[in-house]
């Protein structure tokens, strides 16, 4: 671009007469590097590096878009060769070398660095990698659809035109940019002492926010600022991934800077029995080449450990996938934070959001951009509609003089043929009819055939609909209400051909606005753990209802020797807590489990939680937060219990925290939550149950780290198998390994004393085997029980009948041979309503199937003596 040399006051002043050698002025060196060096920095600021608030571009791409414009580069032709355009742009309108003009074209075509591209292109144009376009003799272009929505109306002197750099063509000063293009498309660029850095965002956010500031004209502008914070969530980015938090997006909004957490999305998959980092989406201008060589380097060098290999498995039809292949004892979960911290997995976007003002660079905040596009599209209809008008209304002139002459054809016709010449002609009919000369040469040039009636009438028609539109011109004009609503319809217009959906999402709750669980849905799901540490969460609705006496459907495909230990109902929004042999606590959400089918191992839990080595897990507890019971209640194999406050446990140490200190040979069998007037039933392996109230003087609280006190005594060879909380009108449910259940009322079992050998809950005979499950549930509710194949039985509570304690029970579930229920869990009926109806229809010849409930066996009543047995 060229530029006018800055003019010097003290040559200026000369006279041009003196001899040289007199007129040779001092001048000092430190103000004329001044004065220069400014000359330069705003030439480049306003000619190269920044781009106008109004059209969002910067000279080379508006030169770009034009050239193919004015050039016939058009969505609806074909392809031309970009070595073509690039001439066209460099020899017309951009002084500059091709390489940077194709490199501008270029970045105009890919995808991953506009959100939405502004030109189409055939051929090569590289990749996010370190792969460059092929040269612009190969490749081809032209416009995108959209772009012509950055030209629209260019001809109706929409906007101001200037003199391209040799003075022999004119350029665009602006386009009119009928949609936010810096907001949408975003800009980056390096100027003198300065730079920008705007990122792109969704087209219909960014248009809902418009559409509100033209509709509420008369906002204060924080209010503009707060609306608009509200429609546009953030910023989107062309190659997806994720923010975290909205910290940065608030200060970038309200200030025009701001740091944005971008990450990649990463999943944890199992590959060929190997756990695996897949990482699908990287964050803004993030190179996959490098982040691989970046990887390869960590873990020789040592920073980065528990990776056995990288594969980059990109490709055009899968997309990005890099796969990060880990050993068998890293935890996913401390090698992918390793991963963040030291790699682009996790970056910042340093937003500046700096554009030109009438010509000034100016940070701005959000409702500025807003602000500055609307007067400028207010301006755009305004000039278009007068534009319109002026010419509506010289047609309409036009049609005035062709109908006067038509009322008055015959003297037309013959000062016409009296006439000497065309100039005599001309005058003649301007005396005749009363016209100026646009009208009368309009008449000379009339066709014969507009003499007709019929074109008469037509004429007349056409006038009609010019002074209609002239009116709805001149209205448009007047009101700044209507020149509103026509810039949000026309926008409406182009959201409705070319927006789409959201690819980057916003993950709340990293910087204390919004918790993350506001983005997942909260449903029922069945948590299952192994012995061997697989855990999985599987949608309630995979365990279909059955009548009791049925073989279940089929559970977890396990490894060899490995059995489920925990079984349990929750949602996808309360904590999990892991108690382990160690004693200590770890903490999780349900939904950061991985999700899995019925059949499916799940995820091993040392991808969840970091536990220490030779640790794993000896009980699980649920709840929605710390604030849902007073305390915490746990129960040992050996019958010792503790209470502690619920809110102890409360810590966000991922190494997890002391919840117990065990004994030797000991082990945790049961946590719940409890308040001190609840009372706690205790029940062992061999049938014998104790229930006391856990009150301060029976049952004191004490901290994380101790052992507890006896809370239940046992004869030989038996141990507690579980502790429940007692509520009103429960019931005692009791299975055993051979699939016989019981249930009895809770007012059966009296309240004793802590530390006694408790009563009976049951009569059992050997070959049903011991108690696998008891717990405290009401008539509403279904128990799962899980077998030592991985079938499940899930059914109604209330299809067992209630009976005495001292009773044998009925068939619950039916092993198959050499099968035995292992673990039992409940849920509310409530909760599993939507699981569908009971369905007692076989399903296939393997024993999934449910099957229909069998009659109760006859049941030996025994008069309970009420002592203790």
């Amino acid at each position: 671009m060229s530029q006018t040399p800055p003019e010097n006051p003290d040559l200026d002043a000369a006279d041009p007469e003196e001899p040289l050698t007199d007129r040779v002025r001092q001048i000092d060196l430190q103000t004329e590097m001044k004065r220069s060096y400014l000359d330069y920095a705003m030439a480049v600021i306003v000619g190269r590096a920044l781009p106008d608030v109004r059209d969002g571009l910067k000279p080379v791409h508006r030169r770009v878009l034009y050239a193919m414009y004015d050039g016939g580069y058009r969505p609806e032709r074909s392809f031309n060769k970009c070595a073509r355009v690039v001439g066209d742009v460099m020899g017309n309108y951009h002084p500059h070398g091709d390489s940077a003009i194709y490199d501008a074209l270029a970045r105009l075509i890919q995808d991953w660095v506009m959100r939405y591209p502004l030109a189409a292109g055939q051929g090569n144009f590289g990749n996010p990698g370190d792969d460059g376009p092929a040269a612009p003799r190969y490749t081809e272009t032209k416009m995108a659809p959209l772009a012509m929505e950055m030209v629209r109306d260019i001809n109706e002197n929409t906007v101001d035109f200037q003199d391209n750099y040799d003075g022999k063509q004119q350029e665009p000063t602006v386009l009119p940019s009928r949609f936010p293009n810096l907001l949408v498309n975003g800009s980056s660029g390096i100027a003198v002492g300065m730079a920008t850095n705007i990122p792109p965002h969704n087209l219909r956010e960014v248009a809902s926010g418009v559409q509100w500031y033209l509709q509420n004209p008369q906002a204060t502008r924080e209010e503009l600022l707060e609306a608009l914070m509200t429609r546009i969530k953030g910023p989107d980015f062309p190659s997806g991934a994720q923010i975290l938090g909205t910290k940065g997006i608030e200060e970038t909004y309200r200030t025009g800077r701001g740091s944005i957490t971008m990450r990649a999305v990463v999943n944890v998959e199992e590959i060929q029995n190997r756990t695996c980092l897949v990482v699908t989406e990287l964050p803004y201008h993030a190179n996959p080449d490098r982040l691989a060589v970046k990887i390869a380097e960590l873990v020789k060098d040592g920073k980065v450990g528990g990776i056995a290999e990288i594969r980059d498995e990109s490709s055009g039809r899968t997309g990005q996938r890099l796969v990060v292949v880990l050993k068998r004892d890293a935890v996913a979960k401390v090698v992918l934070n390793n991963l963040y911290k030291h790699t682009s997995l996790q970056e910042n976007f340093s937003a500046n959001m700096l554009a030109l003002v009438d010509g000034v660079p100016r940070t701005l905040s959000l409702d500025a951009f807003v602000h500055h596009w609307v007067t400028h599209q207010i301006d755009v209809v305004v000039r278009r509609t007068q534009f319109r008008l002026d010419k509506a209304q010289r047609e309409a002139h036009i049609k005035i003089g062709l109908l006067r002459a038509l009322d008055d054809l015959d003297r037309v016709i013959s000062t016409i043929r009296e006439s000497s010449t065309v100039e005599v002609a001309r005058q003649n009919l301007k005396t005749l009819l009363d016209i100026d000369d646009d009208q009368a040469q309009a008449i000379l040039d009339m066709q014969l055939r507009k003499l007709a009636a019929l074109e008469h009438q037509r004429l007349q028609e056409e006038y009609d609909e010019l002074m209609t539109m002239i009116a709805d011109l001149r209205d448009i004009l007047a009101s700044e209400e209507r020149q509103r609503r026509i810039v949000g319809s026309e926008l409406e217009g182009i959201v409705d051909r070319h927006g789409d959906e959201r690819r980057t999402n916003i993950l709340y709750g990293y910087d204390g606005d919004m918790s993350m669980e506001d983005l997942i849905p909260e449903e029922d799901v069945v948590v299952s753990i192994t012995r061997d540490g697989y855990v999985k969460r599987t949608q309630i609705d995979n365990f279909r209802a059955q009548n009791r006496g049925g073989k279940g459907v089929r559970g977890a495909q396990l490894r060899a020797e490995d059995v489920v230990e925990h079984f349990f109902v929750t949602t996808t929004h309360e904590w999990i807590l892991f108690f382990t042999n160690h004693g200590r606590v770890y903490r999780t959400k349900c939904y950061e489990l991985m999700e899995s089918g019925r059949d499916s191992k799940g995820q091993h839990v040392a991808n969840v939680v970091a536990f220490q080595p030779d640790e794993r897990i000896a009980g699980v507890l649920t709840l929605k937060t710390y604030d849902d019971a007073d305390y915490l209640v746990l129960a040992t194999k050996s019958g010792l219990v503790k209470k502690t406050r619920l809110r102890d446990y409360d810590s966000p140490r991922q190494a997890g925290v002391i919840a117990i200190n065990l004994r030797e040979d000991d082990e945790l069998v049961s946590a719940k939550l409890i308040s001190a007037a609840d009372d706690l039933m205790l029940v062992s392996r061999n049938g014998q149950s104790l229930r006391f109230t856990a009150t301060d003087e029976a049952l004191r609280p004490m901290g994380r780290a101790t052992s507890g006190v006896t809370g239940m005594k046992f004869r030989a060879e038996d141990e507690l198998l579980t502790a429940d909380v007692v509520t009103e009108d429960s019931y005692v449910f009791v299975v055993t390994e051979g699939g016989y259940a019981k249930r009895t009322h809770v007012s059966e079992y009296r309240v004793q004393g802590r530390g006694g050998l408790g009563i009976k809950v049951g009569k059992f005979v050997e070959d049903r085997g011991q108690l696998v499950g008891a717990m405290v549930v009401e008539e509403d509710e279904q128990v799962l029980v899980v077998m030592n194949s991985g079938n499940v039985v899930r059914s109604d509570v209330a299809g067992v009948p209630a009976r005495g304690r001292d009773t044998m029970g009925v068939i619950f579930a039916k092993p198959r041979k050499r099968d035995r229920i292992l673990k039992v869990a409940k849920s509310s009926g409530a909760a599993l309503a939507a699981a569908g109806e009971q369905d007692d229809e076989a399903q296939d010849a393997e024993g999934t199937e449910s099957q229909a409930g069998q009659e109760p066996e006859p049941e030996a009543e025994v008069q309970d003596s009420g002592s203790s047995q």
